[in-house]
């Protein structure tokens, strides 16, 4: 018989030490995949949809081989295209084109996941204070940081199924479809690194976005250098959105250029695992300094206390909107022009696009995504204002003689006259870069161009405002839903042949393509109403609810 001092080992009673440290890491991997799920999934369904959309709208618009030749032969040489989609390989038939339009356009949505999956999985859980309770367990910083990267590779693979089954669906090859669908996710993993590392470097959530966003920009900006400048095709090697072109699927596959991804990937994840367990929680390596000379400009109000703490935003996106129209406007001028037929406006409507058979068509074509920018503008301002709020900032600010009601009030026209700066910032710049090249171009049309990015901005503005008042806690995937979806309806409307009342659902189906086209004043006029309206409504019913913390 045993004593009573004797202790009775029962198996999975007492796990060993490591064994517990192996099922934490395990339910934090786990975890980190749960509270990413609305976005995976949402990029998955994306990622699915559009997989499935091309190659079965290529075969509607394009049945026959005398379709397709004239297709690829409009669009062979036209750096329009290139600067959207990349270099195409095989236009003739359906699986190249579709390597090129799908290939093209969501290595740049999973530039976009991978960046936000990696701050939301680090930086925000710090910001919030859980990363601390956590830490506080059986798993140590480095252990915690490589169970968030576990979550988000699982969430990769999710991505990678969803592109592969759209594929598949779709119609094309199954070995075909796994690899293109692979070249298009190898962009998430080197971007997961970077806004791994931002999230060291950046002491918090929002600046870890904007550094990060920042140099993903940068490797976009060079892709497009490379795709639409003869003589500097090299530059497609120096970032990895070029590395997934070079892939080539379904052309002269070269499967070992993934190497290049993974490498980068390993060194980036490595180096941000390595600064992660150097530095205090709760601080970045560029931690700003504890002390400092007192600057009081800015604090007269609530309204311009938030454009003090604003304004170093505002001008990555100008900068960013700027130097992004000086090069449209660069490649105005040879990219409508030299070979462009009159026919190639006919094979831009058939796949969702505008015209560019003209310099001023080219531009307005591309102002469509100056308008996409400053409209996620506005949804990164609300996401801001929601910021306030949860860190429990705007409960200290309204126990002073602060109004709801003004302060929401004043944000929202803080936010608009911001997406009015970017938007003629793109405008000036982009008239620089056409200036630049010989060609001769009104400012005053740019300018006018720029402006017409503004009704559908603050729509969706007022709409994301809506969102804060009613559920805060998911505006910002809301806002962000929203502008995604309906810009995607946009590209692939008229693609599936959907009756036009459908496709002119969204927002960005009634902007007139200044300078080539008229500006739409009805339209602009009936946009701008509903957004006072609906921004009136998030006014009120912002002052009714209580507020809310993390």
């Amino acid at each position: 018989m045993a004593s009573a001092n004797t202790t009775i080992h029962q198996p999975g009673l007492n796990p060993t030490p490591q064994g517990a440290r192996l099922a934490s890491f395990s339910a934090l991997t786990l975890r980190a995949l749960r509270d990413a799920r609305v976005r995976t999934i949402a990029f998955a369904y994306l990622f699915g949809l559009y997989a499935y959309i091309q190659p079965v709208g290529y075969r509607s618009a394009y049945p026959t081989l005398s379709d397709r030749v004239a297709f690829a032969r409009s669009f062979a040489n036209n750096k329009a295209v290139r600067l959207f989609y990349g270099e195409p390989h095989d236009l003739l038939s359906v699986s190249g084109y579709a390597a090129w339009r799908v290939g093209g356009t969501l290595a740049i949505f999973a530039a976009i996941f991978g960046l936000l999956a990696a701050v939301r999985a680090l930086r925000t859980e710090e910001d919030a204070g859980r990363a601390e309770l956590v830490l506080a367990g059986l798993v140590g910083r480095g252990g915690a940081y490589w169970a968030a990267m576990a979550g988000i590779g699982m969430g990769v693979a999710l991505l990678w199924l969803g592109e592969f089954a759209g594929f598949v669906l779709g119609g094309l090859p199954v070995g075909g479809s796994a690899y293109l669908a692979l070249a298009t996710v190898s962009v998430v993993p080197v971007c997961v690194g970077v806004g791994a590392v931002a999230s060291q470097l950046a002491p918090n959530r929002r600046l870890a976005l904007e550094l990060g966003g920042t140099i993903v920009a940068g490797m976009f900006l060079l892709r497009v250098v490379a795709d639409t400048t003869s003589g500097v095709g090299w530059l497609r090697w120096l970032t990895p959105m070029g590395w997934a072109e070079e892939l080539r699927p379904f052309a002269s596959e070269r499967p070992l250029v993934i190497v290049l991804s993974l490498a980068l990937s390993a060194l980036l994840l490595c180096a941000g695992a390595w600064m992660s367990v150097r530095r205090d929680v709760g601080t970045g390596v560029l931690a700003a300094r504890d002390s400092s000379e007192p600057r009081l400009g800015l604090l007269s109000s609530p309204i311009a206390q938030a454009l003090r703490a604003e304004r170093a935003s505002l001008m990555v996106w100008m900068i960013g909107a700027g130097a992004f129209g000086f090069v449209l406007g660069v490649l105005a001028k040879s990219s409508s022009s030299a070979g462009i037929s009159q026919s190639l406006n006919h094979e831009l409507a058939k796949l969702g696009s505008g015209s560019i058979v003209t310099p001023a068509g080219y531009l307005g074509f591309v102002f469509i995504f100056f308008v996409l920018t400053v409209s996620l503008f506005g949804c990164a301002q609300i996401a801001a204002v929601r910021h306030e709020e949860s860190e429990e900032r705007l409960e200290t600010l309204l126990a002073l003689p602060v109004k709801r009601n003004g302060w929401l009030a004043g944000r929202l026209l803080l936010a608009g006259l911001g997406a009015g700066a970017i938007s003629l910032t793109a405008a000036a710049f982009t008239w620089i870069g056409a200036e630049s090249s010989g060609l001769s171009i009104s400012l005053g049309k740019l300018l006018e161009a720029g402006l017409n990015c503004l009704p559908v901005a603050l729509l969706f503005l007022a709409l994301a405002s809506l969102a804060y008042a009613t559920v805060p806690r998911a505006c910002a995937g809301i806002a962000y839903g929203i502008v995604a979806l309906t810009f995607l309806w946009d590209l692939v409307g008229d693609l599936l042949g959907a009756p036009s009342w459908l496709v002119k659902l969204t927002p960005f189906a009634h902007i007139g393509l200044v300078p080539a086209q008229a500006f739409r004043a009805a339209d602009a006029f009936a946009m701008l109403l509903i957004a006072c309206v609906l921004s009136l409504a998030a006014i009120w019913m912002f002052s009714q609810r209580d507020l809310i913390g993390e």
